[in-house]
């Protein structure tokens, strides 16, 4: 488990905010992309919040 939060280089999909989300948290990159995906069909600001994240995650050395 990562301690800080960054999008890696390497297993992205879009911006990389999943798969670092999940690193950083110990869980599969898959099980992240699939909760997220999930939470879209619930009304909320689950795309603004991945934007935000996009925005404000560094990316890994």
């Amino acid at each position: 488990m990562s301690r800080k939060l960054v999008r890696p280089r390497d297993n992205r999909m879009i911006a990389g905010v999943c798969a670092g989300l999940a690193r950083r948290f110990g869980l599969s990159a898959g099980l992240v992309r699939l909760l997220f995906v999930l939470s879209l069909l619930l009304p909320g600001t689950q795309v603004v919040i991945y934007l935000v994240l996009w925005i404000l995650m560094p990316n890994e050395n």
